[in-house]
Parts: structure tokens; sequence; C-alpha cells
């Protein structure tokens, strides 16, 4: 699986990739934990793993990151872009520099991420680039203008990667989860209410309402995927949407 291999996980002081983060190293990997939150320091000493505290948004700081991974390890095997933030808004009310801030953590990041290891990956032949999509990767959803266009726009990378890559051993993926019980989606539960006038405690049943599967995902069950996704199993997967998504897109292809 991914014994001995090195991986960058950012945003894994908490939720996804913090559960991504646990499932790699007890798997073997060696990882690199990255956040803004200083909390990250607790996840990366409880897993044997390196705290690098960077601000996604400054170009240079994604630098640092690889370069930093680059001086302790040496190489870099697998990313996961997972690190998101969000705001909701109408589009008239959306703030600019919102919409500059997401697009910069999560699309642009990503983007120089991969930039900075894809050369390290072609020289040993093997490479896995895990984005962490959204189903909003393949249907916006109303009032998320920024998050919707950086996740559409996050597939489109992880196309144009499996492309490049596949002749060079290098996968990408873009996993596309539906509702995931994280940190990030309790912050949006009173946003959502306002801007769909339901009460808050009806928001989580506004999110599952078209879902076959009425309940929210747990961020262990997301990072369960993205381990046999950047296991050798996997070898033959690359560039496409791959969906976690309660069976909505069963319902709304």
């Amino acid at each position: 699986m991914t014994d001995k291999k090195i991986a960058i996980v950012t945003g894994a002081a908490t939720g996804i990739g913090e559960a991504t983060a646990e499932r790699l190293a007890a798997e073997g990997a060696r990882v690199v934990v990255n956040d803004v939150n200083p909390a990250g320091a607790e996840v990366a000493q409880r897993i044997g793993g390196l705290f690098i505290q960077a601000d996604l948004s400054q170009r240079a700081d994604c630098r640092t990151i690889v370069e930093h991974t680059l001086d302790e390890f040496g190489t870099v095997h697998i990313l996961v872009n997972n690190a998101g933030i969000q705001h909701v808004a109408p589009i008239d009310e959306f703030p600019e520099d919102a919409w500059d801030k997401l697009l910069a953590v999560m699309l642009t990041a990503p983007f120089l991420l991969t930039r900075y290891v894809w050369p390290h990956m072609k020289t040993q032949g093997w490479g896995r680039v895990i984005n962490i999509a959204s189903i909003s990767s393949l249907r916006a959803e109303p009032n998320k203008s920024a998050y919707n266009t950086a996740k559409t726009g996050l597939l489109g990378l992880t196309r144009t990667l499996a492309i490049e890559g596949g002749p060079l051993g290098i996968t990408a993926h873009a996993v596309c989860p539906g509702l995931v019980h994280t940190g990030l989606i309790d912050k949006q539960i009173p946003d959502i209410a306002r801007t769909q006038g339901i009460p808050e405690d009806k928001v989580m049943d506004y999110f599952l309402e078209n879902s076959p599967i009425k309940r929210a995902i747990q961020p262990r069950e997301i990072a369960a995927l993205v381990a046999f996704l950047c296991s050798d199993e996997a070898a033959m997967m690359t560039g496409a949407p791959v969906l976690i998504d309660q069976g909505l897109s069963a319902v709304h292809p």
C-alpha cells in the first residue's frame, strides 16, 4: 500500500485531512501535516509525522511546504490537496476578497503544490495526486459561486494531470464527496439557514433531501478511499471524478 511513501496532506488539522493523515500513517507512510491551524502540530505528533504550518493562500508558503518536505525526506510520493474554506452569499453580495481567497486556497494552491512535487514524482516514476474535490465539481449549489468554481476547476486540473502523468507513472484523482460531517459544514449552517429561509436544525435535512443515503459521510470513509487510490491496486485509475456522494449523482446525474 503506502508503506515507506512520503505524503503531504494539506488542511490536515481537522476533518478529512486529519483522517487521511492518520490513515496513510497507519499504512506506513511518512506524513507531512500541513495546516494554517497550529492544531495540526498535535496531529503530526500523534502519527509520527512532520507539521508544517503554512497559509495556502500565499504562494511563498506553498513552495515552503514542498521545500521543507524535500529537506526532511528527499522526495514526495503522495500529494493530497484537501485544504478548503467556504463562504456563502448570493453572487451580487459575494465579497471580492472572499472570492480571491477561496480560489487561492482550493485551486491555485493545488496547482502550485503539484507543480513543485511533479519533478520528483517524474524522476522516481511513481506518484499520486489526490485532489479532494466535491459533488460541486459536477453540479452547482446556489450562493457558493467561488466554491463551485474552485471545485470545478480542480476537476479540470485533475484531468490534465492524468493525461500528462500517465506515461510517467503518476496518477491523479478528484475525490468528489457529498455531504461530509466536518467543521466546514457546521460553520455553513447559519449561512445556509439564512439564505434558504429555514431553521438551523433543519439544515442537515436540507443537505440530504435528495440523497438516497440519509446520513453524512464520515471523514474516515473519505480517508479509506484516498488510501485505496494511493495504492498499487488503483494504478489503472486516473483522471476521473471518484464519487462518494450518498448516491446523489444517481438521482441527479
